[in-house]
């Protein structure tokens, strides 16, 4: 990243850096619940300021010792927890992992602190925070509470909350049959997140008229 980019990303969100995720998990309560599936977008800007998806990070998750698994949401996931095919890897493992290319990717844009991304964010924040916390992660780069929750924001910008009609809604392409992959849904919900606010700034919601008018001041 070009130190010009730093710049744009950082004052993009007051110095959040927004990283998308999705989890795959045996159940709704983060606090007993199998973690079972993880994965990470990570963003980049370009020096007009537009964002768009750079990689993606993705982990087949290990029930952690004692998890709880419901029979009902694996048999909506279609996940077999203790597959051997999975090729799946400690938690602690996968959560490091993310951090720490997290940590990066948030210190070459710029930014402070890394703000989580996702659809129903609410669902996917509190599994990572209980994740971070089993893992014992005393440097999380995440914000602990503050979220980007797209589907309010596709609400808002599209008229959709579901994110296959929210995809659909901005010409993103969206396969129904391989939806609840964790790895699909975090690219699906990035480039959806890029594409409203990229579209904001092409409609002159961003830089604000006041900062322009100030940098024009300054210079």
């Amino acid at each position: 990243m070009s130190s010009n980019e730093q710049t744009l990303f950082s004052k993009r969100f007051r110095g959040y850096f927004p990283v998308v995720i999705d989890v795959e998990t045996a159940g709704f309560n983060n606090k007993t619940d199998a973690l079972l599936e993880v994965a990470a977008s990570i963003l980049k800007m370009d020096d007009d300021g537009v964002i768009s998806l750079e990689h993606t990070l993705h982990f087949h998750v290990e029930p952690f010792e004692g998890a709880n698994i419901e029979q009902t949401a694996i048999d909506f996931n279609g996940i077999k927890p203790f597959s051997a095919l999975r090729g799946a890897v400690p938690e602690s493992e996968a959560i490091k992992e993310i951090c720490k290319a997290v940590r990066k990717a948030q210190k070459a844009a710029g930014c402070q602190r890394s703000v989580i991304v996702a659809h129903n964010a609410a669902f996917d924040h509190g599994f990572l925070n209980s994740a971070i916390e089993r893992c014992n992660i005393k440097r999380t780069p995440f914000h602990p509470f503050v979220s980007f929750d797209t589907t309010t924001l596709s609400g808002l910008a599209l008229g959709q909350t579901v994110l296959a009609k929210a995809c659909v809604a901005a010409k993103i392409d969206f396969d129904n049959s391989q939806a609840h992959s964790a790895l699909y849904d975090t690219e699906r919900t990035a480039e959806l997140f890029c594409f409203i606010v990229n579209k904001w700034q092409a409609l002159g919601g961003w830089p604000l008229a006041e900062e322009e008018q100030s940098d024009k001041t300054e210079d």
